[in-house]
C-alpha cells in the first residue's frame, strides 16, 4: 500500500469486512427489482401477503408455549403465578383441551409456514428466471473477444451459481432470517412480560455468544471446506482426464501411473474430508455446551422461583418450551451464514458479468440493412486485437455482386479475421466495410448477419436431431424445404439410409457424423437461410482430398449466383475465382486471377507449387502403398505375408 504523508487526518481505508458488507449491500440493492418487480403488481402482493403469513407464523409460535403452560397447571392443579392469565385459564377449565389447542396451535404454526414457502415460490422462481434469462441474452450480447477468453463451461457455471444464489439469498434472508429475527424479538417481549429481565439477559447472552461462536467457527469451515472441494474437484478432474484418454492409457501401459495419481488426488480430499468432519463435530460441541448452559440457568432461576412460590410449573416448563423452539432457528445459523455467504458472493459474480459491456454495439435507432445486389468494400482497414500487435493494415478490396473473390495467404495473415470483421464480431480500428454502400457499423448487427452465410472449417452441430441442424439456417423452414437443402448439398441420399432418418441424433458437437456429412449439413443449412452473400472460411481444409473434391462441388452450386468470399488455405479450391487476394503480414501483396499470379512467380505461385508437390507426392505414397499391398500373398503354415516372387 502506498502511503503519503500527510498534516492531520489519516484517510479511512476500509477493512475487508467492510468491503464484504457494503458489497453483499450493493449486491442485495440489484437483487431486490426482480424480488419486488415494478411490472408485476400480482407478485409484489404475494411479497406483502407472505411476510404477513410469516408474521402470523411467528406469532403462533411464541404464543404455542402459553398453552403448554396453562394445560401443565391444569393438570398439575397448580394456579398461574400473577394471576397474569387467570382469566383465560379459567375460561378453559378442561385440561384436555388446552391440550388439544396445544396440538391445533403447532398445525397451525407449520400449516402458515408451508403457506409462506407456498405464496414466494413464484416470486423466488420468476427472479431466477429473469436474472437467467438476462444473464443469457447478454452472453450472447458480449463480443467474440470476451467469449475467446473465457472458458464456456466457466460461464455456465457462474450463471448456474448465480441462480441458485438468488434461491439462497430469498431462502435464507427472507424467509429464515427475517422470521428469525422477528421470533427473537417476539420471544424477548414474552419473556421479560412474564418472567423478568434477568432471564432476558440470560437468553440474550446466550444468543450473541451462539451467535459470535458459529459465525467464527462457520468461518473457518468455509476456508476447511474450500480446500476440501479444491481437492475433490482435482481428483474428478484426473478422473476425467485419465478416462477420455483411455487409448492412450492402453498405449502405453500406464495404468498403474494413472491409478497412482488418482489415488494421490484421494488422499487429498480424504484429508481435508476428515479435517470438514471434525470441525462440524467442534462446531456442533460448542453450539451444545452455549446453548445449554443457558438453557440450564434459566431453568435453574425457574426452578428457585418455583421452590419459592413466584412461579407455577407451568412458568418451568413454559421457559423451557420457548427455548426448545428458540433452539431450532439457531441450530441452523451456522448453515444460514455459509449458504449466504456463498449465495451472495455468487449473485456478485452473476451481476459483474452482466456489467460487462458489449463492446460491438448497434448505433442508437440504426435502421436494418437493405442489400440490393450485395456488394462488399473492404476500404483501407485497419484492425487489431492488441494495440502492439496490428493484424490488417490497410486492406481495400471489393467482392462484386455475384462474383467470387478469395483470400488466401500464409498462417497468420489475417484471413479469418476478414470474415470476423464482415460478421461485425469486431469493428474495425481503422477505415470502413460496406455492403452496397452502406457502412455495417450504421445498421443493425442482427440484419448484416442475416445477408450472410457462412460454411466455416470448423463445423459445429447442436446436440440435436439432423433436421434441426439443417433447419437452424431458417427456424421457419418446411420439412420439405430441409429436404430439398439437404439434396442440393449431396447429403440427404445418406440421410434417408439412415435408421431414423432426418430424426438421427448428432451427438455431442455432431461427433456422430464424419467431417465430410457434417459439413454436408452445415452447407445445407447455409443454403436453406439463402443469403445474398456467402462466407467460405476454410471450408474443405480439414477433409481429405476425395472428400474435398465432393464438398467442393456442393459449393460452387451454392455459390452460384451470390457475392462469396472464399478464405482457402488449399490453393486447388479458389483457382476459379474472379479475384484471388494475397495476404501476407496484414498486406495485400499480390491481387488477380489464378494464371496470372502463377505467371507473376511470387508468394501465390511459391505456394502453389509446393501445394502441388506436397500432393503429388502424396499420390506417389499411396500408389507404392497399393502396389505393396497388391504384391502381398499368404503363405506356408505361418500364414505370414511374403512378397510375391
Amino acid at each position: 500500500m502506498t502511503t503519503t504523508a500527510s498534516t492531520s487526518a489519516t484517510p479511512t481505508v476500509p477493512t475487508k469486512k467492510q468491503a464484504d458488507e457494503r458489497s453483499a449491500i450493493h449486491t442485495v440493492r440489484q437483487l431486490w427489482p426482480y424480488i419486488w418487480p415494478d411490472d408485476r403488481p400480482d407478485l409484489k402482493l404475494r411479497v406483502v401477503g407472505a411476510l404477513v403469513v410469516l408474521a402470523i407464523a411467528k406469532i403462533i409460535t411464541v404464543f404455542v408455549p402459553f398453552f403448554y403452560k396453562w394445560a401443565t397447571n391444569a393438570l398439575s392443579g397448580s394456579q398461574p403465578a400473577g394471576a397474569a392469565v387467570a382469566g383465560v385459564a379459567a375460561l378453559v377449565t378442561v385440561p384436555i383441551m388446552l391440550v388439544i389447542a396445544y396440538g391445533a396451535g403447532r398445525v397451525l404454526l407449520n400449516l402458515f409456514n408451508q403457506l409462506r414457502d407456498a405464496l414466494f415460490a413464484r416470486v423466488s422462481e420468476h427472479a431466477i428466471r429473469k436474472l437467467g434469462h438476462r444473464s443469457f441474452v447478454h452472453m450472447h450480447r458480449l463480443s467474440l473477444r470476451f467469449h475467446l477468453q473465457r472458458h464456456t463451461g466457466g460461464l455456465s457455471r457462474t450463471m448456474d451459481h448465480g441462480m441458485k444464489g438468488v434461491d439462497a439469498i430469498v431462502d435464507h434472508i427472507i424467509l429464515n432470517t427475517l422470521p428469525t429475527l422477528l421470533e427473537f424479538l417476539l420471544a424477548a417481549i414474552i419473556i421479560a412480560w412474564q418472567f423478568n429481565l434477568t432471564y432476558l439477559g440470560v437468553i440474550v447472552a446466550t444468543i450473541g455468544a451462539y451467535v459470535w461462536f458459529t459465525v467464527v467457527a462457520s468461518n473457518w469451515r468455509i476456508a476447511l471446506r474450500r480446500d476440501m472441494n479444491a481437492s475433490d474437484t482435482e481428483a474428478n478432474s484426473k478422473a476425467v482426464d485419465s478416462l477420455l484418454n483411455y487409448e492412450t492409457v492402453k498405449y502405453f501401459g500406464n495404468e498403474e501411473m494413472e491409478s497412482n495419481r488418482y489415488d494421490v488426488s484421494l488422499a487429498r480430499y480424504e484429508a481435508a474430508s476428515v479435517k470438514t468432519w471434525t470441525s462440524l463435530a467442534w462446531l456442533n460441541i460448542g453450539q451444545t455446551v452455549i446453548f445449554t448452559i443457558g438453557m440450564t440457568t434459566c431453568m435453574v432461576l425457574s426452578g428457585l422461583a418455583i421452590m419459592n412460590g413466584t412461579q407455577s410449573l407451568g412458568d418451568f416448563v413454559m421457559i423451557n418450551a420457548l427455548l426448545i423452539q428458540l433452539s431450532f432457528p439457531l441450530n441452523f445459523i451456522g448453515t444460514i451464514y455459509r449458504e449466504l455467504k456463498q449465495g451472495l458472493a455468487d449473485v456478485e459474480a452473476m451481476f459483474d458479468l452482466l456489467e460487462v459491456p458489449e463492446e460491438v454495439q448497434d448505433k442508437p435507432g440504426a435502421p436494418v440493412l437493405v442489400v440490393s445486389e450485395g456488394a462488399v468494400r473492404f476500404e483501407d482497414v485497419v484492425f487489431h486485437y492488441d494495440a502492439n500487435r496490428p493484424i490488417l493494415k490497410g486492406i481495400s478490396f471489393e467482392v462484386p455482386a455475384g462474383k467470387t473473390v478469395a483470400i488466401v495467404g500464409p498462417s497468420g495473415a489475417g484471413k479469418s479475421t476478414i470474415s470476423r470483421l464482415l460478421f461485425r464480431f469486431y469493428d474495425v480500428t481503422g477505415g470502413r466495410i460496406t455492403i452496397d454502400g452502406t457502412d455495417i457499423r450504421d445498421v443493425t448487427q442482427k440484419s448484416v448477419r442475416a445477408a450472410i452465410g457462412m460454411v466455416p472449417q470448423d463445423t459445429v452441430l447442436f446436440n440435436d436431431t439432423i433436421a434441426y441442424n439443417i433447419r437452424y439456417g431458417r427456424p421457419a423452414a418446411s420439412e420439405a424445404e430441409v429436404q430439398e437443402a439437404a439434396a442440393m448439398a449431396q447429403i440427404g441420399p445418406f440421410i434417408e439410409t439412415l435408421p431414423k432418418g432426418y430424426d438421427t441424433e448428432v451427438g455431442e458437437r455432431g461427433l456422430k457424423l464424419s467431417g465430410g456429412e457434417k459439413q454436408r449439413i452445415a452447407i445445407a443449412r447455409t443454403i436453406l437461410k439463402a443469403p445474398p452473400i456467402l462466407v467460405l472460411d476454410e471450408a474443405t481444409s480439414a477433409l481429405d482430398t476425395h472428400t474435398e473434391r465432393e464438398i467442393q462441388g456442393a459449393l460452387d452450386r451454392v455459390s452460384r449466383g451470390r457475392t462469396t468470399l472464399v478464405i482457402a488455405h488449399r490453393l486447388s479450391t479458389v483457382v476459379n475465382a474472379d479475384e484471388i487476394i494475397v495476404l501476407e503480414g496484414g498486406r495485400i501483396i499480390e491481387r488477380g486471377r489464378h494464371e496470372a499470379l502463377i505467371r507473376a512467380d511470387g508468394l501465390y505461385a511459391s505456394m502453389w507449387n509446393r501445394q502441388r508437390e506436397a500432393a503429388e507426392a502424396a499420390e506417389r505414397l499411396r500408389q507404392v502403398e497399393e502396389s505393396d499391398t497388391l504384391g502381398l500373398v499368404v503363405r506356408g503354415p505361418k500364414a505370414g505375408l511374403e512378397p510375391v516372387a
